[in-house]
């Protein structure tokens, strides 16, 4: 020990050594990131879901002549014996609750398997034209679901319901009410969606499966089934099982669908309840179905992912081996193949064709030739047709419904995207580190949130500012209600789930020692950032950015409930034109969606190799 430090008192050295390490903590970008993001999501993500739960036991000053002797935001069990004990508790919760399940059970186990027959086919199997039917399969996942149950009522709606006549009924086939609206038709145009999901998510993991088991299965003299059974269905698994908790929680929440065919005829989802609970301004009561929701959802997701936890050690899937023959289907080939080319007729071409075919029919149920006219797109405002409706193209409010429209979707996917990248950066260059788990974890909240219990806490947390200076009109949290701020806000937020997890399936392919070098030569983080990272991730971005595309394009259950006249969409605008009995005009601002989607997906997929099954964590 020098004479120099022998005269330092003894806790100096000490007192230095954790001063350095604090300051080396504290001005290291990486840990800045990663306290700002916490922050950041802690507010956007759980404030407000506590905010829901505190609001359902504080007394409201609308509901303060319910409670006598009450007060103003007292502790009250009101609103929770009002939905669970009361005599409305059967229609506002226990009916709706269980129709929804039903339906949620049904599509779930219908979706899968048809997507994972599908998925296997076009994999697994000599199933002729597969390029053809692997990009029509897909098509579902462009079209809103909603969109769907307007092409059934086109065709099956009856004289039960005033307005139009469907297809059926104009040539003079009366269909039975439950196949016009209910439960039936609801499971059906739901299924014809969701089976995209499981399509993409097990198709994604057929592809990319280790083959090299099933090679060793087929030289140990195992059949084909031994092998499917034994082999390739337990490393498919976790893809079916997520299928699982993406169907079932977007089945279980969704809200087009069921009010457009089961609302008509007082078959209420839990879902169609809490939009209606809230636009009576029974908000609070909506926010206890919206906890019910939320709670359902997430014991489902524990339980699956409970499942897949179970089965880790079938994680094999990797990039070694080539793949095996694929599987002769022989003397079922062709029927096969008339089978998928049906489905994909009915289910996937035939529904847009009934939406473009009805777009051209000016008088509603006449199909003839005679009756063929392009008012509902271009023809000048007739107050003999539809009370004086312009066609859509004519019609300010669309132009001014798309530009809204183009601008959420892009301000939204490019800030979704760009923030996927950077949380996935965080998870992907901390694994071993809590707090780099924390905020994995943190982002997979609004995953098990359903749409329209999302907009609701939004709707709660940003009809009032927050965090007022005293004396001024200052806030750091301002009232966000009709602007279109919020609009980005709650999209961003609810789609972080999917850019997080294809910016964390990116930055994994990413190889540190390309960072390392630029460390080395002397360059900051950002400058890391920005020349290395940021340009390695452009596919990933690119998918990321397609998949919210797609999905805010199409939104309705989000953003139905914050929606004010302003700042209404495409969506937003075909749901009102159905609710006036306007369908012609619906399914015509619907085709447009459609076109636009299409378009986008072509020339992100050709031009910027983009992946939608990537973007899902495929």
């Amino acid at each position: 020990m020098s004479s120099v430090q022998a005269a330092l008192p003894l806790g100096y050295s000490r007192t230095r050594k954790i001063k350095n390490a604090l300051l080396g903590v504290i001005t290291n970008p990486y840990n800045v990131i990663v306290v700002v993001a916490i922050i950041l999501l802690a507010y956007l993500i759980v404030a407000p879901l506590v905010e829901m739960i505190s609001t359902t036991f504080e007394l409201q000053l609308v509901d303060m002549r319910r409670v006598q002797g009450s007060v103003e935001g007292q502790f009250t069990l009101y609103y929770w014996n009002r939905l669970l004990h009361s005599q409305l508790s059967k229609a506002l919760l226990w009916i709706p609750l269980r129709n929804s399940l039903c339906i949620a059970i049904t599509v779930s186990f219908l979706s899968i398997l048809l997507g994972s027959v599908l998925a296997w086919l076009m994999v697994r199997s000599d199933l002729p034209f597969k390029k053809i039917f692997s990009l029509a399969v897909i098509i579902p996942y462009m079209l809103p679901s909603w969109c769907k149950s307007m092409a059934w009522i086109t065709v099956f709606k009856n004289s039960r319901i005033g307005g139009r006549m469907g297809f059926l009924a104009a040539i003079g086939i009366e269909t039975p009410n439950w196949l016009a609206y209910g439960p039936i038709p609801i499971v059906l145009v739901l299924v014809i969606h969701y089976y995209a999901y499981a399509y993409l998510l097990v198709s994604a993991a057929l592809s990319s499966l280790n083959s090299e088991l099933e090679e060793m299965g087929e030289i140990s003299g195992a059949s084909k089934p031994q092998i499917l059974r034994n082999i390739t269905m337990p490393l498919v698994l976790p893809a079916i099982l997520s299928s699982v908790i993406l169907t079932f929680s977007k089945a279980m929440g969704t809200f087009g669908v069921p009010a457009f065919l089961g609302m008509k005829v007082n078959f209420n989802t839990i879902s169609t309840t809490l939009y209606q609970t809230i636009r009576n301004r029974e908000s609070t009561t909506g926010y206890a179905v919206a906890l019910i929701l939320i709670s359902i959802s997430s014991l489902f997701v524990f339980i699956n992912q409970k499942a897949i936890g179970a089965r880790k050690s079938f994680a094999t899937i990797g990039g070694k081996g080539g793949r095996p023959n694929l599987i002769k289907l022989g003397a079922w080939k062709y029927p096969i193949t008339g089978m998928v080319i049906a489905l994909l007729a009915i289910g996937v071409i035939g529904p847009i064709i009934i939406l473009v075919i009805d777009t051209f029919m000016l008088r509603p149920g006449v199909y003839s030739f005679s009756n063929l006219s392009l008012h509902y797109w271009i023809g000048q405002a007739d107050y003999s047709i539809s009370e004086g409706e312009p066609g859509i193209l004519r019609n300010p409010l669309f132009w001014q419904n798309l530009k809204n429209t183009m601008l959420l979707v892009v301000c939204t996917s490019v800030i979704a995207s760009l923030v996927g990248q950077i949380l996935g950066y965080i998870v992907s260059r901390g694994r071993t580190k809590i707090s780099a788990k924390f905020i994995e974890q943190l982002v997979f909240i609004p995953y098990l949130i359903p749409s329209i219990a999302f907009g609701a806490i939004y709707l709660s947390m940003f009809a009032i500012a927050r965090f007022t200076i005293p004396g001024t009109n200052f806030s750091f949290v301002p009232a966000l209600y009709g602007t279109f701020s919020l609009l980005v806000l709650v999209s961003v937020v609810k789609h972080l789930p999917f850019s997080c997890r294809a910016g964390i399936s990116n930055m994994l392919q990413i190889g540190v020692e390309l960072e390392e070098s630029a460390t080395i030569q002397g360059s900051s983080f950002f400058t890391r950032f920005r020349r290395i990272v940021l340009p390695l991730s452009k596919g990933g971005f690119i998918s990321g950015f397609m998949l919210i595309f797609i999905s805010i394009m199409k939104e309705l259950d989000l953003i139905i409930l914050i929606m004010v006249p302003a700042w209404s969409t495409l969506p937003y605008m075909a749901y009102r034109y159905s609710n006036q009995n306007f369908e012609s005009y619906s399914n015509a601002v619907v085709v447009t969606l459609f076109l636009i989607v299409f378009m986008v997906y072509a020339l992100l997929n050709i031009g910027g190799k983009a992946d939608i099954a990537k973007s899902m964590g495929g």
